[in-house]
């Protein structure tokens, strides 16, 4: 989509808001100058002027001949007490895609035009109602499945990681003021910024945005599920394991040892937290061309993943046959939890005392793939992990993409501005970096934006919101 310009914002756009499809109600939006006598040309002896702000009135919509289209609730929001900032209109009819339809074409017939992806929003942003990372969030918030991403997002909403950024942006600017002060003043070999504080400074900022940086992962583990591997050796049980968690024959499973040959991927949702399981191919030496590669895939999934499900036989979990295995597949900062396989057949064996490792004992969890019993406590284990990582970093966990490569960009030029500092480099080219710095951190909250950048935002997004 293109961006909305000036001209296109003076005037008044339609869309169906609801998901295509037959539902029981469905809601048409109606924003611009021109909402409450467009949408007034609808219903014959009814007029919108009068009508209470944020009430639902009922209203007919009446066809030429006289007989009845639908009967309607209309809401009324006058500007700017909005969502879009203007006046805005919604009409709930019924859902039958006929007469939304026929709905919205009356409304173009009586001079709306037709809204583009995102436009709403993008009218919410242009006339203030909301900052760009806002905007971004309501996206997120849309497409959220599942309660941490829902949390993420109205986070964002909130403000969330842009009042954060603010902050330290206000105090960028308060010190280019000083020094662009200085330059005004350059032939009098003055100094108003001073270096030492603006030193700190720099490292204060730099230190957050490396904080928000390194966040990113988990940003994506909300967004896309908590990536999480299933590994083992052969018929250790793993595709049994995956099967029963999912409630469902997913993986194959054989008595022959490397069945499995590729990773299989399905998303678990444990009371919110979606978690992508990884069915690997079993670790082991093997001659067999196929069968390598599998384990070599499986090695590299590992090294990708935020928490480690390694299934073993119960009779193996004291080796060191094992500890070495781990040793050789386990990532620094990985969570790691032993899935103690078989315990059905060896019910005297006690997990208690056993101990492996690179293993928390708390992380070893006794279970019977086959029979499914002890898989109430490996979801209870992994939505422990889960929820204890969301806990920490709830409120500074970068999600978005465009977030990211905005900070990258800030951090390179906030160290181009310590360098100069530190090597006594000429204030006008110590300016010009901190000028960079902050303009890359208004682009956050679309203090600083472009029409290209607004409308690859804004075109993302469905019609109607």
């Amino acid at each position: 989509m293109e961006a909305t310009n000036t001209a296109n914002r003076y005037q008044t756009i339609a869309a169906i808001a609801t998901a295509s499809g037959m539902a029981g109600i469905g809601i048409i939006r109606l924003s611009g100058p021109d909402a409450l006598a467009i949408a007034g040309r609808l219903f014959q002896n009814h007029s919108l002027q009068d009508h209470q702000h944020a009430r639902l009135h009922l209203a007919r919509i009446i066809n030429t001949d006289g007989s009845i289209l639908d009967e309607v609730l209309v809401a009324v929001f006058r500007a700017p007490h909005s969502y879009t900032g203007e006046d805005l209109i919604e009409i709930n009819a019924h859902g039958s895609s006929f007469i939304l339809t026929e709905i919205l074409h009356r409304l173009f017939e009586a001079g709306a035009e037709p809204a583009q992806p995102g436009e709403f929003t993008q009218r919410a942003f242009l006339n203030g109602k909301m900052d760009l990372s806002q905007a971004e969030a309501v996206a997120d918030l849309i497409h959220s499945t599942n309660a941490v991403q829902h949390r993420y997002a109205i986070n964002q909403m909130k403000g969330g990681i842009r009042d954060q950024i603010a902050r330290l942006r206000g105090k960028l600017v308060d010190f280019a003021s000083l020094i662009e002060l200085e330059l005004d003043f350059s032939e009098e070999d003055v100094e108003f910024a001073n270096r030492d504080q603006l030193l700190k400074l720099l490292t204060e900022i730099q230190q957050r945005i490396n904080q928000l940086l390194n966040s990113f992962e988990l940003g994506e583990a909300v967004r896309h599920g908590i990536h999480t591997v299933i590994a083992g050796k052969p018929n250790a049980g793993k595709s049994t394991l995956l099967n029963a968690l999912l409630g469902e024959e997913r993986a194959i499973v054989s008595d022959i040892p490397g069945t499995t040959r590729d990773t299989i991927e399905e998303q678990l949702n444990i009371h919110g937290i979606v978690f992508r399981l990884v069915d690997t191919a079993g670790i082991r030496a093997t001659d067999d061309t196929i069968e390598a590669f599998g384990v070599q895939r499986t090695l590299r999934s590992i090294e990708r993943s935020s928490i480690l499900v390694y299934v073993a036989d119960i009779r193996e979990v004291n080796g060191e046959s094992l500890s070495n295995e781990l040793a050789s597949i386990v990532q620094e900062g990985q969570e790691v939890v032993l899935v103690a396989n078989k315990s059905d057949l060896y019910p005297d064996i006690n997990v208690s005392s056993l101990s492996i490792s690179l293993v928390k004992p708390e992380n070893i969890i006794p279970l019977s793939a086959l029979q499914g019993t002890g898989l109430d406590s490996l979801r209870s284990k992994l939505f422990e992990l889960a929820s204890h990582r969301h806990t920490l970093q709830e409120f500074s966990v970068l999600i978005n993409a465009r977030h990211r490569a905005i900070l990258a960009r800030a951090r390179e030029a906030l160290q181009a501005v310590e360098a100069g500092l530190l090597s006594g480099l000429q204030t006008d080219l110590v300016a010009q970096s901190l000028r960079e710095g902050i303009y890359e951190l208004g682009q956050v909250s679309g203090e600083v934006s472009s029409d290209e950048l607004l409308g690859n935002i804004f075109g993302k997004f469905c019609i109607g919101k």
